[in-house]
């Protein structure tokens, strides 16, 4: 099936999407490194862009009724800046909210469903109004926005249209969630917030997908009857004891979902690259990268957990943010190519640029092996 890819970064959604079945007719991201980095994985034949035409510009100069009746899914992140935890928090009054541009995507393609996500901020209570408006518009993208007009009076006109019970005009069913990567195999601690919308005419019935990793799983596997330790060979006089004891002692049997996928897990093939070993330096993106440190509040991602979030920065990689913390209490950063397995980036996915830009693309990206996740449900009711 056929889609548009918008605010594409350095592709995480887009690959996952593609991965789930969905052909890009056009792939649209503005930033240089990004565009950069796509289009040197292209030049490297790697097989999930090989074949993407990208556009590199401003999604405000696509006129999208080109697309109408060409493709069946829009997809995109909207830059979560304006949104996120760490940044500035300006929402409606940042210039690089694009949410906007997302709907006016949707009322000119068309399309038969569509998928969004942001970062877990932009549900905050800060936000919540703002947050049910970019759903209402989603909803029903031609009520758009006059230009006299404020968010909050189109907020009030979306809001009688939709009670109103008038199906006339274009709309799609949305439902929105917050999904935990780390629930669906993903090595990391990452929460973003998913919005999901069919056209309204296909009557279609669906549901995000259910869960298939837990926490408590692997509390049990590393506490109660360490198969967690023998999986990754680790010495029983090298073995921590788990800041979720206390958790095990309330388990009264092992839970059926599979366990939280930990940094160990998703690192275990690769060398350390702080050795500098001729093996570290024959694999992509894996060189070390000096300077780590800790201080209170950023004290880097235990071995024997999922990473936390990954961070793109206001200003660059925080300090402490994208660090591996080691048994013994030392740290160290994460090298690209450690970073983009914890973002479940194929091994051969290249990032172009220095250290922390290629940091920033990661730190901005989906996870893809969740994308895909999430976009063979929506692939398996489109194709039904």
């Amino acid at each position: 099936m056929r889609s548009i890819e918008l605010f594409a970064g350095a592709g995480g959604l887009g690959i996952g999407l593609h991965e789930a079945g969905f052909k890009p007719v056009n792939v649209i991201e503005r930033d240089l490194y990004c565009c950069d980095t796509i289009r040197q994985n292209q030049f490297l034949k790697v097989k999930a862009v090989r074949d993407w035409d990208v556009l590199r510009c401003d999604v405000r100069t696509i006129d999208f009724k080109q697309y109408e009746g060409k493709v069946d899914l829009v997809s995109g992140g909207p830059p979560c800046q304006p949104f996120s935890v760490g940044g500035k928090h300006q929402a409606y009054n940042d210039t690089r909210d694009m949410f906007p541009e997302a709907v006016r995507a949707v009322r000119e393609a068309k399309p038969r469903a569509f998928i969004f996500e942001n970062v877990k901020g932009l549900t905050r209570t800060t936000f919540r109004n703002y947050f049910e408006y970019i759903k209402l518009q989603m909803e029903h993208p031609t009520l758009a926005r006059k230009r006299s007009e404020g968010w909050t009076d189109h907020l009030s006109r979306l809001e009688r249209h939709h009670t109103s019970g008038k199906r006339d005009d274009l709309h799609y069913q949305v439902v929105t969630r917050i999904l935990n990567a780390a629930n669906f195999g993903i090595p990391q601690r990452r929460e973003r917030v998913f919005f999901v919308g069919f056209r309204d005419d296909l009557n279609i019935s669906w549901n995000f997908p259910e869960e298939t990793h837990s926490l408590d799983t692997l509390v049990w596997e590393q506490v109660m009857d360490s198969t967690y330790w023998e999986r990754n060979r680790v010495a029983k006089n090298a073995r921590c004891v788990p800041r979720v004891l206390e958790r095990a002692r309330k388990l009264k049997e092992k839970p059926s979902a599979l366990a939280w996928r930990t940094v160990r897990d998703a690192l275990a093939d690769l060398p350390d690259p702080e050795k500098k070993l001729r093996e570290s330096a024959e694999i992509w993106n894996h060189q070390f990268q000096p300077g780590a440190r800790s201080y209170p509040g950023h004290t880097g991602s235990p071995l024997d957990e999922p990473a936390k979030t990954l961070k793109a920065g206001v200003h660059g990689v925080p300090g402490g943010e994208n660090m591996l913390a080691r048994p013994d209490g030392s740290v160290r950063y994460f090298s690209v190519r450690e970073s983009a397995r914890l973002q479940t980036f194929p091994d051969n996915y290249v990032f172009h640029g220095s250290w922390s830009e290629a940091m920033r693309q990661l730190g901005n990206a989906v996870p893809v092996e969740l994308a895909k996740c999430v976009g063979r449900t929506v692939m398996e009711q489109l194709g039904a």
